[in-house]
């Protein structure tokens, strides 16, 4: 029988470890971009070949990826108007912690800071939604020099998947596989899922040609952060969602 060498067993620790760690790291920049430095078309194509290698079902390799960095309609993107969502504000409410000492108990959601105070008080929840104005996707982007966005064809779907259920999962494949090669090569990466909205979907698909079948997923701004802002981030235990042989039996 053919022994593993203890120096293999090292190496795929170490191998264990380090991606362990890029995981643990990885975070969506919502800082803003240093306009100095452009994201090098090099580093851009690395991403992508990332997302090429994605996990799909049944190999359907489900989407296409636009990456713009010309200036001319970045602009013209960046004006396109953004329509806030009641739906958003009020369930995004129920998700707010409002100290740390909350969201550490909870160990589920996010901060309320990262929202306008009206979005964040429950006394002005309903004036904030009926007070909302469309606002351009500038306020998004945040000068970001390089975007991907994500499209998929909404005429195709995994093998007896209803409602594309493994389709979309596949999307969120070429996602993850993106954010981490972005975050092991020091570039901030933030999803703009209000692209993906049916609001402004029609504006983006016109500016950028995108064809009627074709559906906007997710885009991403990339660029490297002026500073590094340090917020609270939360995780569950393994022990507060794994189960063991049994739902209930929890995993010590």
């Amino acid at each position: 029988m053919n022994k593993i060498k203890p120096d293999k067993i090292k190496s795929d620790k170490t191998k264990t470890n380090n991606i362990l760690k890029l995981i643990e790291e990885r975070r969506s920049t919502r800082a803003l971009f240093d306009q100095k430095k452009p994201v090098a078309e090099e580093k851009i194509k690395q991403i992508i070949e990332a997302a090429k290698w994605a996990p799909t079902a049944h190999n359907m390799q489900n989407f296409d990826i636009i990456f713009i960095d010309d200036k001319k309609i970045l602009e013209k993107i960046a004006n396109i108007k953004s329509y806030p969502s009641e739906e958003f504000i009020r369930e995004n409410f129920k998700q707010l912690s409002f100290s740390e000492e909350e969201l550490q108990k909870k160990k589920i959601g996010i901060m309320g800071t990262q929202f306008p105070p009206s979005w964040r008080d429950a006394s002005k929840l309903d004036a904030a939604v009926r007070d909302m104005t469309p606002s351009p996707l500038s306020n998004t982007i945040k000068g970001s020099q390089s975007i991907l966005i994500v499209i998929y064809d909404s005429t195709k779907r995994a093998p007896a998947s209803e409602g594309d259920v493994l389709g979309f999962l596949s999307l969120g494949c070429a996602m993850e596989n993106m954010w981490l090669t972005a975050e092991s090569l020091g570039i901030g990466f933030q999803i703009m899922s209000v692209f993906s909205s049916k609001a402004i979907a029609n504006d983006l698909k016109q500016a950028l040609d995108i064809p009627a079948q074709m559906e906007i997923a997710f885009a991403i701004r990339l660029g490297y952060p002026e500073s590094k802002p340090k917020y609270l981030r939360v995780r569950r235990n393994i022990s507060d969602f794994t189960h063991h042989n049994k739902f209930g039996n929890k995993l010590s």
